[in-house]
């Protein structure tokens, strides 16, 4: 039971079949192979490419180039792609041609192919895109499918197809308006001349033209000053201005709306203390008018009694008061 449940280590046999021509592999080369995962967002083709032209660096004088390519591929893939090389069968790749052919059939399937031969066939140019950026474009959609199994003609047709208006005037202005008259091969080595003749047309971006015109003056200002574009520097004061008046009625807007929002009666009424009016619409007002106002008739119709002796005010009582009349004294007699 004991050897049953810890059987001894058993290997596969590799789905390679060993060559019979002997190879040393030198240890310096296996670090600088590129690396595959098997993930959606690699490019095979790209992998493979990148894989022989390492080979073709590191080839040795009398070894088979294939042989080598057969020995150092298995080292190249790692994750997913690794744990498919170990499930193939046993001894069912004889040659790189072989491996290639399973591994393109792995991790390039049918619909990824269909995808991007629609790329290829469907292309258009973007808005204001220069000639050679759409070229090289179109370059790298057929570069990444290359079993597309489009012809020629087919090729040439479809980026004709999809350039835009000033594209085509270009072409036939260079090549003297007899683009069709040519076979499919020197219809495409044109495109590709057109390409590169347009490149040094282009004129650099603004933003770049900036920074080249940046340039850190050494000899009459101090060490981290820059000399500025003055185009690029008074649109940035443009775009302040711009930016701080829009702010400014922004900030009007609101005090507007907070105005508006505030009701106008802010203190409270001084008579009957209410919010709702201000004091001299207040309803109290005309009644206590007319309370005051019959008050005041009754005050102004009452009149002091003119005999009554001895008021406050001056009468006539007074002139026959005993002690206040004067009256002549009368003559001594002696």
């Amino acid at each position: 039971m004991r050897d049953r449940m810890h059987p001894p280590r058993m290997s596969a046999p590799s789905c390679i079949v060993p060559p019979t021509e002997q190879l040393v592999i030198r240890p310096h080369i296996v670090p600088l192979l590129p690396t595959f995962h098997g993930m959606e967002s690699e490019n095979p083709y790209a992998h493979i490419k990148e894989f022989e032209e390492v080979c073709n660096t590191f080839r040795e004088g009398g070894a088979s180039i294939d042989l080598m390519r057969l020995k150092l591929f298995p080292f190249t893939l790692k994750d997913k792609a690794k744990i498919w090389l170990n499930s193939l069968r046993p001894r069912s790749i004889r040659s790189w041609t072989d491996l290639q052919a399973e591994f393109l059939k792995k991790f390039f399937p049918t619909h990824r192919t269909n995808g991007l031969k629609r790329q290829i066939s469907n292309f258009s140019a973007k808005e204001n895109e220069k000639f050679y950026e759409c070229w090289e474009r179109y370059m790298e959609a057929i570069n990444a499918c290359p079993h597309h199994g489009f012809d020629t003609w087919l090729l040439v047709s479809y980026f004709y197809d999809g350039m835009s208006s000033s594209m085509k005037q270009l072409l036939e202005t260079m090549c003297g308006g007899d683009f069709m008259s040519k076979n499919p091969e020197e219809a495409m080595d044109f495109l590709s001349y057109v390409a590169e003749v347009s490149r040094g047309w282009d004129e650099p971006n603004k933003g770049e033209v900036g920074k080249m015109k940046s340039q850190p003056i050494a000899s009459s200002a101090k060490a981290g000053m820059y000399t500025l574009n003055e185009d690029v520097d008074m649109k940035e004061k443009i775009t302040a201005m711009t930016r701080r008046l829009e702010e400014l009625e922004l900030k009007k807007m609101h005090e507007v709306q907070a105005v508006a929002e505030t009701p106008v009666q802010v203190k409270p009424c001084s008579i009957c203390q209410s919010y709702e009016h201000l004091v001299e619409e207040c309803p109290t007002i005309p009644v206590a008018r007319e309370m005051f106002g019959d008050q005041a008739n009754a005050i102004g119709q009452f009149k002091p009694n003119s005999n009554a002796p001895y008021g406050n005010t001056y009468n006539s009582s007074w002139r026959n008061h005993p002690n206040f009349s004067w009256k002549p004294r009368a003559p001594e007699y002696q």
